[in-house]
């Protein structure tokens, strides 16, 4: 066991090498920080009211029970494995709505009418998912910066601790990003 008391990353090291305990402890530690990431998520995504932020965190940190350890540096990026368990969880269940509605003639509105973090019908948040998968093909932190902000609900300072990275960075990687998602998705809608 190489962890302390409160050392997150020897918990992180020690769920890696197959401790359940040290997996609990590191739920246990954080689990109020990632159920405001997650209440923090569900404010800012509309079409979501009747999951609770609970429900949400519980399904991530259920995939994660799930999978395998995830391979992760350090409570950053474990927050950042978090973050993206709860945006696959939410995408999972807007394309489930998606399916139940069979193409329902929703157009994704342009990213010029609405906020990113703002978006939440099931069409938006595919496109969003799709568009953001093709940006992390090209740009891997500025997906991350976009993944932080939208689905995790960060600020930039917060990004930027969990990116490690300067605020500055968070902001240039936040307006190319968006600037980006903005002529993609504008693209859909003209499609």
């Amino acid at each position: 066991m190489g962890a302390n008391l409160d050392d997150i990353t020897g918990w992180l090291v020690d769920w890696q090498q197959g401790d359940a305990f040290a997996r609990d402890r590191v739920f246990a530690r954080l689990y109020a920080e990632m159920r405001r990431l997650a209440a923090s998520v569900l404010r800012s995504e509309s079409g979501h009211d009747t999951m609770q932020p609970t429900a949400l965190l519980n399904d991530a940190l259920m995939k994660l029970i799930q999978a395998r350890a995830p391979e992760v540096e350090d409570r950053g990026h474990f927050i950042r494995v978090v973050a993206r368990a709860m945006r696959q969880i939410l995408i999972d269940r807007a394309r489930r709505k998606l399916a139940e509605k069979r193409g329902a003639g929703v157009v994704p509105e342009s990213l010029d009418d609405i906020d990113v973090a703002g978006m939440g019908s099931p069409h938006e948040l595919v496109a969003l998912d799709d568009a953001l998968s093709v940006l992390a093909k090209l740009d891997p932190r500025a997906a991350a910066v976009v993944e932080m902000r939208v689905f995790a609900g960060l600020t930039i300072e917060e990004t930027a601790q969990a990116l490690d990275i300067h605020p500055s960075s968070v902001n240039r990687e936040w307006a190319q990003a968006s600037a980006w998602l903005r002529e993609q998705l504008g693209d859909e809608r003209n499609a």
